[in-house]
């Protein structure tokens, strides 16, 4: 019994030894999230107004 129990007992102290290996780790690049471009409000703006403006004048030019 006593042989069983060093057994187990060295067994568990030689795991940890074999834990890790002496090749160097290897990193990971970082990541990097490019920021996407802001346009300005008003540009956003001009294409509804440009269309509100066509409405209008094919609304006026029918009557």
């Amino acid at each position: 019994m006593k042989k069983l129990a060093l057994a187990a007992a060295i067994s568990v102290v030689a795991s940890s030894a074999f834990a890790g290996s002496m090749a160097k780790p290897v990193m990971e690049a970082p990541v990097v999230v490019a920021q996407a471009k802001q346009t300005s409000s008003s540009s956003s703006a001009i294409v509804p107004l440009i269309l509100l403006a066509i409405v209008v004048a094919a609304v006026a030019s029918s009557n």
